[in-house]
Parts: C-alpha cells; structure tokens; sequence
C-alpha cells in the first residue's frame, strides 16, 4: 500500500530543491511523477522555483477548489505525486492524498512550510500532521547558527507579528529563526504583556 509522505521545515530547508530533485528520480527512470503546487503560491507562476535558482514547471496549478482525484484521472500510469507548498492544500485535498495513495494505490510526497509567521500551523500542515504515514523535518540554520523552527515575517526590512496568514508581496520577506532569536527578534518586542513578564521576573 502507498504512503503519504509530508517533508516540513522552516525557510531556506532545503524543500524546494528536493521537490525538484524528487521528481527527477522518477521521470529519469521513466516513470511519471506528477509535480503539484497549490495557485496560492503565485512565486515561479507555474513552475516551482528554488533560492539557488533551480526551477521545473508544475503538470498541475492546483486552486483550493480543485479536487486531486479529478485531476488525476487525466493522466495514465502515475508513479508518485510530488507536491511543493503543501501548507496551501486545503483539508478536503488532503483527505483526497489519503484516498489516493490507500485506494489507488499512488504514492505522494509532500513538501511544506510546518507553521506561519505566528508560529500557527498551516491548515495543510496540520492535516497532513494528522494524516500522513511519514513525518520527517528538513534542517534549516537560523543566523545564530542554531536549527530554525519559526519563519519571522520582514515588511520593508522590520520583523512583524501581525497581519494575514498568507502574503504574498514584494516588500514581504521571511528569516527562519530558531526559538530564542524569534522571542527576542519578534514575539518579546511585539508584546507588552510579555516585555512586562520579563521585566517582573
């Protein structure tokens, strides 16, 4: 029986050039590995796009009210779906990843951001936190050189703590921070109640 794989980590892990690399495996043995992202990510338009410049278009530009198994019965012998930015699945096409790799026997691997700028999980995440057989976290390296966890969000270079889930903009960027710089980069200088906590102890 297939699996459903889910690969997390913080910015800058590593996650795009596996989804890239992944698919490669496949399609150079002569197999078809489908690569998926969600529309939400509008970076690369239709290709998933790396920070060291690597880039493969997508076979599918998945929008939140597509269904995965409807796509994919358009395509013959399917060896494995690869799929970048899972954080942006909804709940409903991760119940439809179980059902594919359980019942139609396809593999599918995931790769993904665990949570937001807030430390929230995404709502992909969790589900596929919930449902996928394996977890495995990709390393990322916060500046203090410890492993990251958090992804701190930057607006015209000055980290922020509000604001929506999901932006996507030029003068947005994200830092992966492990848990002390993000308290003392991000969650301490944005919270009173916390800066008086502190202050107290």
């Amino acid at each position: 029986m297939a699996k459903l794989y889910f690969n997390y980590g913080a910015m800058s892990a590593g996650k795009t050039i596996d989804v890239i690399t992944t698919a490669y495996k496949y399609n150079s043995r002569g197999m078809k590995a489908l690569l998926i992202k969600p529309s939400i990510d509008t970076k690369g338009n239709k290709k998933v796009t790396s920070r060291i410049g690597m880039e493969k278009e997508v076979d599918i530009l998945l929008k939140p009210e597509d269904s995965l198994i409807e796509y994919i019965k358009k395509y013959d012998n399917i060896t494995c779906l690869v799929i970048d930015e899972a954080q942006f699945l909804t709940e409903r096409q991760v119940y439809e990843l179980v059902i594919i790799t359980k019942k139609l026997d396809i593999p599918a691997v995931c790769f993904g951001l665990k949570v937001d700028f807030k430390g929230n999980l995404f709502p992909g995440s969790e589900a596929l936190f919930r449902y996928a057989d394996s977890l495995k976290e990709m390393v990322a390296i916060c500046n203090c050189g410890k492993k990251a966890r958090f992804n701190a969000r930057k607006i015209n270079g000055e980290y922020v703590f509000d604001g929506e889930q999901v932006v996507i903009g030029a003068d947005e960027s994200y830092d992966p921070l492990c848990e002390n710089c993000f308290l003392d980069k991000v969650l301490i200088p944005h919270s009173k109640e916390f800066q008086k906590i502190l202050k107290r102890s």
